[in-house]
């Protein structure tokens, strides 16, 4: 092969420098935050219950999100039927910012964590955490 230790010597090289990230993040985990409950809404409730189960919660609430959105806007649905058959109104501010008033300590913590910024910030809330701002 012509210049075949040039090229096995460029891929060694290549191979470390790529992998360096790698090494030099090995064991190095960082916990995952757990959102504030600690809300006046969510302390007067006998029993704090979300609109769905906790777990349907945490992998899929954008998802409901957007269907509340389509819903809202497209066909004028108001109301959403969770899995247990209560009915909630389908609405961010109204039902769940009601809830999760701590937008710092609920929402950005998680969503700081896994580097997302949510589009629902644009127009539901201001810069300094209020609704409607």
């Amino acid at each position: 092969m012509y210049k075949g230790y040039r090229i096995i010597a460029f891929l060694v090289v290549f191979l470390c420098i790529m992998l360096i990230p790698v090494v030099l993040n090995l064991g190095n985990t960082t916990e995952a935050p757990t959102p504030s409950l600690d809300t006046p809404e969510i302390n007067r409730m006998a029993i704090p219950q979300c609109v769905e189960s906790t777990e349907l919660m945490r992998a899929e609430h954008m998802q409901l999100l957007d269907h509340w959105r389509t819903e809202n806007v497209r066909f004028g649905g108001v109301e959403y039927t969770n899995t247990n058959g209560l009915v909630f109104e389908a609405s961010l501010e109204n039902t769940c910012i009601s809830c999760h008033s701590n937008r710092t300590e609920f929402c950005d913590t998680c969503h700081n964590y896994v580097a997302v910024e949510p589009e629902c910030w644009n127009c539901h809330i201001g810069g300094d955490g209020l609704v409607g701002s």
